[in-house]
């Protein structure tokens, strides 16, 4: 029996369909890319950085195309995604990634571009931070929403600690010291902080009062770890910032939570690969390519750039090192699903270039 939505594909055909039915998460791409660009530049490898800078406003401008075809054309799909709590705080990625871009363009000496996109991400995480999880209360599917939260949950407090760093980066660029800019970071830090509390203990009673399968446990729950590194670079660029009322009031207490956030951050790691082996290696999940996966790679380069600033800045040479191998893995996590996200593309194009002919003839 053909169902309904196996006659929407056909009369939509691939490229049609796979543009209705992106990921609202998709905007990862651009975090992990731009935090690896960040790390290599940390490390003073220049060229890989630069390269890895491109390819993230490739993809930046590439999504934003894609994402503006599917609200015009696909109106229903993405309305659809608003109201469902386990892809609804997936768009968060768009603040993040527009951050995470924002960050690296101020490393490049490119202001001009670098602060509008930071002003940017502040709008959309205003607005994104009310209508979203606005969307998920109002649900009523006759589902539980505990039963759905997962880890796309925990964006929404990478998306805050993303605005933080944004905004420590840009307060050189205001003589006064902007004071208004000390209080922007603190206080998305501190939500930041807050939503990852609140997610943390949902999705630990989502777990223990309706479990948790190996098919279920997706790649986003490793941004459980890359809330906690985020935090830790937000923490320490406030740290680091002018003077200002409440930059001076809150930092030595954010000064005194670093380390213990990359500490829980670090022993989030072998717990979450040794998920992944029971996920594909024990229940036999297959491992095939979703945008998803890019929730991987962002928290690896996330772990990396915190583990190499906090080392460096409390002069801890083992945390450093453990995140120059960090960023390493990270950047052979990043090339694996690069690969399969390009090769999936390819046979995409192929259908879609098949499907016309087929048209044509």
């Amino acid at each position: 029996m053909v169902t309904n939505s196996q006659i929407q594909r056909v009369s939509l055909g691939p490229v049609n369909n796979a543009v209705a039915n992106l990921s609202p998460g998709y905007f990862a791409l651009v975090m992990a890319t731009g935090i690896l660009s960040v790390g290599f530049h940390n490390v003073g490898a220049g060229v890989l950085s630069g390269a890895l800078l491109g390819i993230a406003l490739v993809a930046y401008v590439t999504l934003w195309a894609l994402y503006i075809w599917r609200v015009v054309q696909f109106r229903s799909h993405v309305l659809r995604d608003m109201r469902d709590p386990e892809k609804v705080f997936a768009y968060f990625t768009v603040v993040a990634g527009t951050d995470v871009l924002a960050v690296r363009l101020l490393q490049a000496d490119l202001p001009g571009l670098a602060m509008p996109l930071v002003f940017f991400g502040a709008i959309l995480w205003f607005v994104f931070g009310y209508i979203l999880p606005w969307q998920v209360l109002m649900t009523r599917d006759g589902k539980p929403i505990l039963a759905r939260t997962n880890g796309t949950w925990f964006i929404w407090a990478v998306a805050s600690q993303s605005l933080a760093i944004g905004m420590s980066q840009i307060q050189p660029f205001f003589n006064d010291g902007a004071p208004w800019v000390g209080l922007v970071a603190v206080l998305s830090w501190s939500v930041g902080v807050a939503l990852y509390v609140g997610v943390a203990i949902l999705v630990t009673l989502r777990i223990i009062h309706y479990g948790i399968t190996a098919a279920q446990f997706e790649p986003p729950y490793w941004v459980s770890m890359g809330g906690l590194a985020i935090a830790v670079v937000a923490g320490a660029n406030i740290v680091d910032m002018q003077s200002t009322p409440m930059v001076d009031a809150t930092r030595v207490l954010i000064a005194g939570t670093v380390v213990i956030f990359w500490c829980f951050a670090a022993w989030l790691v072998p717990m979450l690969i040794g998920a992944g082996v029971w996920r594909h290696w024990v229940s036999k999940v297959p491992l095939a390519y979703t945008a998803s996966l890019w929730s991987i790679v962002f928290p690896l380069g996330m772990f990396a750039v915190a583990s190499i600033s906090l080392g460096r800045v409390d002069k801890l040479p083992i945390v450093e090192a453990v995140g120059d191998v960090a960023l390493v893995g990270a950047l052979l996590a990043w090339l694996l699903v690069l690969v399969a996200m390009l090769s999936g593309t390819g046979r995409l194009m192929l259908a879609q270039w098949r499907a016309s002919r087929k048209k044509e003839n």
